[in-house]
């Protein structure tokens, strides 16, 4: 088994949460791209992680997770700047959240950060997320993704908050196509597949993906399981029943275990197949929304055989 490269951003999470009848605010390490790279080290694959972190003792704890987690990070740059916040807010377990540090701590990747031969060795090369809308981000994460050899997934990981208006919308959407057209996996939510295509449902988000050329596309729709497409077909996946406390990372758990399910198995053979690696993927994400959010949440595979048993 090969290994993974993820790039995008890391930062500190604050948490809304009541104690002793008190508003306050728990601190969780986060960011779409680091929990993708933990839940898919936890899960037993290895991942190189390629991101930017802040000069100080926030950025500090994130390298020192990082490594405890097992996540590799030579391609790990420190940038003098404070580390980015995510003040997150619930509507019963789903996140909003609003992002606060200017430049973003986690945007400063340059392309002579991101070293060819390591993601030219790579099976599988993740990227997108909010990181992507920035530069020097956008060009590293596009000179990556130019270099031939990994399969590629791509997650938009949309946030309504820093789209401030249509024009904005129009330009993310015209950026994430890009991408989706290389792309062997496209990963998204089906809140992110309204927002770029003005209310579109799962099917309609994915039969565009594909026609823009997407080898694959997996729509996640909460509670509800996810849509998944292929060339051959599609199927809607129910999602475990679980009692929901917080779905932060949810999403980024679903791609967490299927880059895992890429590094063990390659490109699935079909919808079929991918079905199959979407079902592991829902339990994945069922598990993590039983526990408090963020990369913390990400579980192991003997976490998973506990909770449900023998999984394919």
């Amino acid at each position: 088994m090969g290994y993974a490269v993820v790039l995008g951003e890391a930062l500190v999470d604050l948490l809304e949460t009541v104690r002793d009848g008190e508003l306050i605010y728990r601190q969780a390490i986060g960011g779409a791209p680091l929990n993708v790279a933990v839940g898919a080290t936890r899960l037993g694959g290895e991942v190189r992680y390629v991101g930017s972190l802040g000069n100080d003792t926030l950025g500090d704890r994130i390298a020192a997770f990082l490594r405890q987690t097992g996540v590799g990070t030579a391609s790990t740059t420190r940038v003098p700047v404070p580390t980015t916040l995510a003040v997150t807010t619930f509507e019963g377990a789903e996140p909003t959240f609003q992002f606060y540090g200017e430049p973003p701590s986690y945007s400063l990747v340059r392309p002579e950060d991101v070293d060819e031969a390591t993601v030219a060795g790579a099976d599988v090369l993740y990227a997108g997320s909010i990181a992507l809308m920035r530069e020097p981000f956008q060009a590293a994460a596009r000179k990556a993704w130019s270099v031939p050899g990994p399969l590629r997934v791509f997650d938009p990981n949309v946030r309504p908050k820093l789209l401030p208006d249509a024009a904005a919308v129009g330009a993310l959407r015209d950026l994430v196509e890009e991408f989706f057209a290389t792309a062997d996996l496209v990963k998204l939510s089906s809140a992110d597949a309204g927002v770029l295509w003005d209310g579109a449902t799962p099917a309609a988000a994915a039969d565009r993906i594909l026609g823009l050329g997407a080898r694959a596309v997996v729509v996640t729709c909460g509670s509800q399981g996810a849509y998944v497409a292929a060339a051959d077909g599609s199927a809607m996946l129910n999602a475990p029943a679980v009692t929901a406390i917080d779905a932060t990372g949810a999403g980024d758990s679903v791609m967490a275990a299927l880059v895992r399910r890429l590094l063990a198995g390659g490109v699935p053979d079909g919808v079929a197949g991918w079905q199959q690696y979407v079902t592991f993927a829902l339990a994945v994400a069922g598990l993590v929304c039983e526990r408090h959010g963020g990369a913390v949440a990400m579980p192991t595979q003997d976490e998973l055989t506990a909770r449900w048993g023998a999984l394919i």
